[in-house]
């Protein structure tokens, strides 16, 4: 019996199921990648690949999905934007009373994921995530646009919102005290760094022959091996 003919089959879910596997993948030039030639240490490759994204023009490179986890062991996932790489760590930054700045105080383990769909490209992390400090964390608040950072000091991210009227009013006074004090640094604000020991680059390709590498932190050194596709 097909999909379409199952008896606990809503038809349209057959012909979502349909529409998804007409869809076309891979059908785009895809660069090579030779892991042979790969650096010894996976920065230094993750940089030579966000550099190439970069060049290609591929949308927001530097997105990465980041997963942490709750105190129920209950996963979660949302997307972020890359600040740099500093002292072996990827480096993202978020309110600490936000979902996720909770769950790292509770649990300081996290999974990232780079996908570079117009190259076929994939690079996965997981590892410690720690508080990169005040300091460093106060440099990358007065980094962002003067907006951004009127949005952080407005408020509680996310907590519930009664009334989205509420939002304006907190961003105008923060936008008022900005102005007033240009120096002024959102105290829940922090720039964390993710030190994986794990990291894995995924080059696509066509006939399915996919590229794995896998970088493993092994008593304080890298191990590089392939991994079947």
């Amino acid at each position: 019996m097909s999909d379409a003919q199952h008896p606990h089959d809503d038809p349209s879910a057959a012909g979502l199921r349909r529409r998804l596997r007409e869809l076309a993948v891979f059908d785009v030039e895809l660069p090579a990648f030779d892991p042979a030639s790969a650096p010894e240490r996976p920065e230094e490759l993750f940089a030579a690949w966000l550099g190439g994204a970069i060049d290609a023009g591929v949308r927001e490179p530097h997105a990465l999905v980041l997963s942490t986890v709750d105190g129920d062991g209950r996963p979660d996932a949302r997307t972020l934007i890359l600040k740099g790489i500093a002292d072996g760590g990827w480096e993202f930054a978020t309110s600490r009373s936000s979902r996720k700045g909770r769950e790292l105080e509770a649990n300081p383990w996290a999974a990232a994921v780079f996908h570079w769909r117009e190259q076929g490209r994939q690079v996965r992390l997981r590892g410690r995530v720690l508080d990169a400090g005040a300091e460093a964390s106060a440099r990358d608040f007065l980094a962002r646009s003067p907006s951004a950072r009127a949005e952080t000091l407005a408020g509680s991210q996310s907590a519930p919102l009664r009334d989205p009227a509420e939002v304006e009013t907190a961003v105008a006074e923060a936008t008022e005290a900005l102005a007033a004090d240009p120096s002024l640094v959102a105290q829940q604000w922090a720039l964390y760094r993710l030190l994986p020991d794990e990291v894995e680059f995924w080059q696509a390709d066509a006939g399915r022959r996919h590229v794995r590498l896998q970088y493993r932190l092994l008593d304080g050194a890298w191990e590089r091996r392939r991994l079947w596709p």
